[in-house]
């Protein structure tokens, strides 16, 4: 383990490289081909996720594995979306309302892949639950990009201006954004009696502990995927009534367990299962689970919470919903990935080949998460893991190595692509497991309540 957190966080940001867990001197090829060097975000995420799981061991008395880190493995992994089919079929990845709209003077880009934002949407500019896609358009086009925003952000909807790197740098919120290490750690004032499990192994080092999964989406649940995949017995909670997005959920959730919890009539449940979990991961905005009646001293002391938003928890925007295209646009990536029209002086808008903010920032928080536990095996003090999709896009942006001119990110190697009944995911980042576990349960197939530790305790 590293010797101090400023070490760490050393460590992740010099490239995202770990020491120990050597990145290849070439390109993965043209899976990941971007303006912005995404191959270096991916394959250090990946990396540190890696050297922090062989710290875990070590603390453990458990042998590393020592492994490298596969480029067209990686590629794959974060390129999960254009390799998942159900049924033969691809995903529809963004819904009618989601995606770039030009306005009266900017482009902005929405998210509305879920029912509720697509209602809070349409309210926002004034449309009839039953308009599409040619109508928001129209009205997009009648109204200023910064009044779209302004309005998303009043009824809880989803969209922002895109904008040119350098003003966002200089605004408020994305000052805020860029501001602190890229995976901080924080000590807690709260010790527990925590201690290796006598269960683990050299493929699990994790066996025996417990997750509770708190988020959606994909940078959280990449995050708690890859605790699962060293073994965590992980418990999936989702509220009813607000089902996942069925393919994003049958892409993240192999290994790990599936319950439904309604947390404002559920509490005591809640309330057992926070008590005897070792971690928590959570993609609710900061205060939520005090808003719905959880009270410090009922979660488990010395626990290790890991959090992960799009904003960061500071600034304009700390309470902001957002997501990993909507980062892209705010930040200025859609822009840098876009190209300029010189005749008309108009700029057009892109994207990364992945949803590589989300990808990164999990695997990210999962090493962030690992190495708190080597932390607590020594001293038995909580700690707090924060990551947040808007900081990786600013190192992303800041990082040397653009290459503005670069041919169409190719498909991912189907070599790493797995097939279980009628879904096909991408395998497992890490070159040592083949495979999770097992693939996505059945939603809300397992009771809310966790399994007896392999040692009985």
């Amino acid at each position: 383990m590293v010797a101090t957190y400023d070490a760490l966080v050393g460590e992740y940001e010099a490239g995202i490289g770990v020491p120990g867990t050597p990145l290849p001197t070439v390109d993965p090829g043209a899976n990941l081909a971007a303006t912005l060097p995404v191959w270096a975000l991916a394959g250090g995420a990946v990396a540190a996720f890696a050297a922090a799981a062989d710290r875990w061991r070590t603390t453990c008395g458990v042998t590393p594995l020592g492994g490298t880190v596969d480029p067209a493995r990686v590629a794959a992994a974060f390129s999960s979306e254009r390799l998942f089919r159900l049924h033969g079929e691809p995903p529809d990845i963004f819904a009618e309302l989601s995606g770039f709209f030009r306005a009266a003077d900017a482009w902005v880009r929405t998210h509305a892949n879920y029912p509720h934002h697509r209602a809070r949407l349409l309210a926002a500019v004034e449309l009839p639950g039953t308009a599409g896609r040619e109508d928001f358009a129209r009205r997009a086009a009648t109204l200023t990009a910064a009044d779209i925003e302004q309005r998303a952000g009043e009824h809880g909807a989803i969209a922002v201006r895109v904008r040119p790197e350098r003003e966002w740098a200089d605004s408020p919120q994305g000052k805020a954004a860029a501001s602190g290490p890229l995976v901080a750690v924080a000590e807690r004032g709260d010790r527990g009696g925590f201690e290796c499990p006598t269960a683990a192994t050299q493929l699990l080092p994790l066996r025996g502990i417990r997750v509770l999964d708190l988020t959606r989406v994909i940078a959280g649940p990449v995050a708690t995927r890859a605790l699962a995949l060293l073994g965590a017995d992980v418990l999936r909670i989702d509220p009813p009534g607000l089902p996942e997005i069925g393919w994003q959920y049958l892409d993240t959730c192999q290994g790990k367990r599936s319950t439904v919890v309604d947390l404002r009539t559920g509490l005591p449940v809640f309330r057992e299962l926070i008590s005897n979990a070792d971690i928590i991961i959570s993609g609710y905005r900061p205060g939520s689970l005090q808003r719905l009646g959880v009270r410090p001293g009922e979660i488990r002391p010395g626990i290790v919470h890991g959090r992960v938003s799009a904003w960061g928890e500071l600034g304009p925007w700390g309470d902001r919903r957002g997501f990993d295209s909507i980062v892209q646009a705010a930040s200025g990536i859609s822009l840098i990935e876009g190209t300029q029209n010189n005749s008309r002086s108009e700029s057009s808008v892109g994207a990364l080949p992945a949803q590589a903010l989300d990808h990164a920032s999990g695997y990210l928080l999962a090493a962030g998460v690992l190495d708190a536990l080597c932390a607590r095996h020594g001293d038995g003090l909580g700690r707090d893991v924060r990551v947040a999709l808007a900081r990786t896009a600013s190192w992303l942006i800041t990082a040397p190595g653009r290459t503005p001119a670069h041919a169409p990110a190719a498909a991912p190697d189907v070599r790493y692509a797995l097939t279980h009944d009628a879904v096909t995911t991408a395998g497992p980042a890490l070159t040592e497991y083949p495979d999770h576990s097992w693939p996505a349960p059945a939603h809300g197939s397992s009771a809310p309540e966790w399994k007896a530790r392999p040692d009985g305790s």
